[in-house]
């Protein structure tokens, strides 16, 4: 019975060790690792983070199209006069002439008289012819004549070089009146005259005309052109009042060449012949 007892005391005591050792050893030593679970469901997405540094610069893209044609710009300043170029070589002689013969001129001088009587006709059937049919007013110097055929500026000025003679220049108040009762008498109100703007030169001028003269000495701006002067129309038209004003050069008017006299005695060109087209 002692023995017993002795025997039960000590399972008991064995028991509660091997139940302590084992608490102690489950909270010091890890597990053995678990099998992999499975893999959850997407979350929702998150909030957009800030702005990250700029990237690199990219390769330069291909040129693009050639583009259109842009508008004429304004007339460019005169250059300076060229060099006067060399002598040419002198021509051959020519064919001795015949000799000539005494004559006896008493007896033609009343021919003379006729003749001049006959030329002085005949200089009235030409300025009939000129003022009339042509329809030409002249000056001392020079013929004007109107072409009624609208053209833009730079077409005007072509058509006066075609035919002979320059867009007409009023450079005084008798030539710029003349003008301006042609214009009137035509049943007109305005025509393009050879004065445009350019670039101001050195000696200040910002108009010229269309020999590439600075405009000095005669002008016949309007009121308003004197106050507020354009800035952006370069092309200059002749009013039927006699006054100047500034006009787009792309307007297509009528007007106004001009044709030294001078020019006739060599050979040229009729004035106001039609220019070739």
């Amino acid at each position: 019975m002692p023995r017993l007892l002795v025997l039960c005391v000590f399972v008991a005591i064995f028991s509660y060790v091997s139940v302590s050792i084992e608490v102690c050893t489950s909270a010091l030593i890890p597990g053995a690792k678990g099998d992999q679970g499975e893999i959850g469901d997407d979350g929702d997405q998150g909030k957009l983070g800030k702005n990250g540094p700029p990237g690199l610069p990219g390769v330069p893209g291909e040129p693009g199209l050639k583009g259109e044609l842009g508008h004429t710009g304004k007339i460019g300043p005169t250059g300076d006069r060229g060099d006067k170029g060399d002598k040419g070589l002198d021509g051959p002689a020519g064919l001795k002439g015949k000799p000539g013969t005494m004559c006896d001129c008493g007896r033609y001088r009343k021919v003379v008289g006729q003749l001049d009587i006959s030329v002085g006709k005949l200089g009235n059937a030409v300025k009939f012819v000129k003022n009339v049919v042509l329809g030409l007013r002249e000056t001392e110097e020079r013929y004007y004549l109107l072409v009624k055929e609208p053209k833009r500026f730079r077409e005007a000025l072509m058509n006066c070089k075609l035919r002979g003679g320059t867009l007409a220049m009023p450079k005084s108040t008798n030539t710029n009146r003349l003008m301006a009762d042609y214009v009137s008498q035509a049943g007109l109100t305005r025509v393009y005259i050879g004065v445009q703007t350019q670039t101001k030169d050195v000696d200040g001028s910002s108009h010229v005309y269309a020999d590439s003269t600075p405009l000095q000495g005669f002008a016949s701006w309007s009121q308003e052109e004197e106050l507020q002067p354009s800035t952006n129309s370069s092309c200059v038209e002749l009013l039927s009042t006699g006054t100047w004003a500034h006009v787009e050069c792309e307007a297509t008017m009528f007007f106004i060449c001009e044709f030294p006299k001078s020019r006739r005695r060599g050979g040229g060109r009729e004035p106001g012949a039609s220019a070739s087209s």
